[in-house]
């Protein structure tokens, strides 16, 4: 039954899909804007949005699906985005569960030009320790591996890597403009890693508090531990047992400041701070960048810095 429901429910969006392209004359998104010269990419979230930006410059007519300060988690595909995908070129998402919706997409758009890439693969995922049966049935998103493999920036250099290839596989007559750029900002992606080893391995504490268990990649490549308040994609408040055993842990290992996701809000971090005599601090995933943020020129390069910033101050 399910089966037939699945078929009933894509055939009717890729009807929706074949319609929209008839209606946009066969245009990509951006109808008026996009330079018909240039190859169309588009891209799932922020941080494969900014590596394509930075890989592609003025090469590429670059689109970003999912909205600025929305929950990536969440956020699902309308028939529009599908019949963009259907007139673009290259489509790069960040992989490792972080879009559920991505292979049923794929399977539902006739784009033979188009190339998908999956800018984590390659990347060693960690297991998301917090994954449990919890919220499967409370709208829950529960993440069998942690996707947010961009924060190690050695890890974001093999995704950039990853795009690098795409980019000039789709337009191998600036192939080398696109490897140009990837070697510039390599290097400074490995810049950034040695000032995030210089800092973080003068501080004397190694625990973290978090909202959510979205830094794994981070603390495994800078030899920090997190210790996460809820899980990852989960919407639910955690138990009163799990508050107690955080505020706890804060109290014995003299953890004064708790961190919170900028988009998440800080009720639950400032709940265990208060306890404890603490503060709260912002530690960001770059999931969803601010329309803000990004038109007062923050990327991904400034939000790590400012990160490593708060990291500093908190376990110093």
């Amino acid at each position: 039954m399910k089966k037939v429901l699945y078929m009933l429910l894509y055939g009717t969006l890729l009807l929706s899909i074949l319609a929209l392209t008839a209606c946009s004359g066969g245009e990509s998104s951006g109808a008026g804007t996009d330079d018909p010269g240039k190859i169309t990419v588009y891209t799932s979230i922020y941080p494969v949005y900014d590596f394509a930006a930075k890989i592609g410059g003025d090469k590429i007519n670059l689109h970003m699906m999912v909205p600025s300060g929305t929950e990536p988690h969440d956020w699902e595909p309308k028939p529009k985005d599908m019949a963009r995908l259907q007139e673009a070129d290259v489509f790069i998402y960040n992989g490792a569960g972080m879009e559920s919706w991505v292979d049923k997409v794929l399977n539902s758009i006739d784009n033979e030009k188009l190339i998908a890439v999956e800018a984590s693969d390659g990347i060693k995922l960690m297991e998301n320790p917090y994954e449990s049966d919890e919220h499967e049935d409370d709208g829950g998103h529960e993440h069998k591996n942690d996707p947010h493999v961009w924060l190690d920036p050695m890890r974001a250099k093999k995704q950039m890597e990853n795009i690098m290839e795409a980019l000039s596989k789709a337009d191998a007559d600036n192939a080398d403009y696109y490897e140009d750029n990837y070697m510039k900002y390599s290097m400074e992606l490995e810049k950034l890693d040695e000032e995030y080893r210089d800092t973080l391995e003068k501080c004397r504490n190694r625990d973290i508090i978090v909202t959510h268990p979205a830094f794994g990649y981070l603390c495994d490549a800078y030899d920090l531990n997190q210790i996460a308040i809820g899980s990852i994609g989960s919407e639910s408040e955690p138990s009163s047992a799990r508050m107690a055993e955080i505020t706890n842990f804060a109290r014995e290992n003299d953890i004064k400041i708790i961190f919170f996701e900028e988009t998440t809000g800080n009720k639950l971090a400032k709940t265990i701070a208060d306890e404890v005599g603490g503060e709260t601090m912002t530690l960001s995933t770059l999931e969803r960048l601010s329309d803000e943020d990004i038109k007062s020129g923050k990327d991904y390069f400034s939000v790590m810095t400012d990160n490593l910033k708060a990291l500093e101050k908190a376990l110093r």
